[in-house]
């Protein structure tokens, strides 16, 4: 059985270290990003994945393409060398050089972090903290700490920029106690796409001769 090696490694990374204090700036502006946000149905993004370590002198970058049901736990995200497929209850995980897919159960728990979190993964369980605003060009981003209630976890910190005009979620980084930092950089976002609902599953027979690995 082949390894499955996720792209985005961020989607499961996500337990913080808590410092930050909550405040009252931070949450007015998350509340107008998850209000924006949930009154879409299917959002489609463009965007550049980035590991980094410079201790270990690691740095790989990949791009991909994410749809994600702004209101249901559905996701496709598509990347040059697999694909993450998952209609709420079920995920697969196709490794397109190896023609294998592999199917697991999705964990729907509190602390589970997929894919359709990604605009929305500040909304339980962490504190955040405003820390002022960022101008890149003509863009001006606002700048938001997370950071969790449980304090046992591997990664200390995750920073928002925040698109002050469109109120949108336009970069996520995330440090980890050991050194790796996550990247999640949207380079377009689409609201309201029009895709099937088979979008958000995985049929094998369109994929012939490919191998199915259960893990349920």
């Amino acid at each position: 059985m082949k390894k499955i090696i996720v792209g985005l490694v961020m989607v499961a990374a996500f337990g913080f270290a808590a410092n930050a204090q909550t405040d009252a700036k931070a949450k007015a502006i998350l509340a107008e990003v998850s209000k924006k946000y949930r009154s879409y149905d299917v959002v489609k993004t463009d965007f550049t994945f980035t590991l980094n370590n410079a201790q270990a002198k690691v740095k790989e970058t990949q791009q991909g393409t994410l749809y994600v049901k702004a209101n249901a736990n559905k996701y496709k995200v598509a990347m040059t060398n697999q694909d993450l497929i998952s209609d709420g209850k079920v995920q697969w995980t196709y490794l397109k050089s190896d023609k294998e897919v592999q199917i697991s159960n999705v964990d729907n728990s509190g602390d589970a972090i997929n894919p359709a979190k990604i605009f929305t993964i500040y909304e339980k369980g962490f504190k955040y903290l405003y820390t002022g605003e960022s101008k890149v060009g003509t863009k001006v981003y606002q700048m938001i700490d997370l950071s969790p209630l449980d304090a046992k976890k591997t990664v200390f910190k995750v920073r928002l920029s925040i698109d002050k005009v469109s109120k949108q979620i336009a970069n996520v980084v995330i440090f980890e106690k050991n050194g790796n930092t996550y990247t999640y950089n949207v380079k377009t976002f689409s609201p309201n796409v029009k895709v099937p609902e088979t979008t958000f599953a995985f049929d094998a027979k369109k994929y012939p001769g490919v191998e199915v690995v259960d893990l349920r």
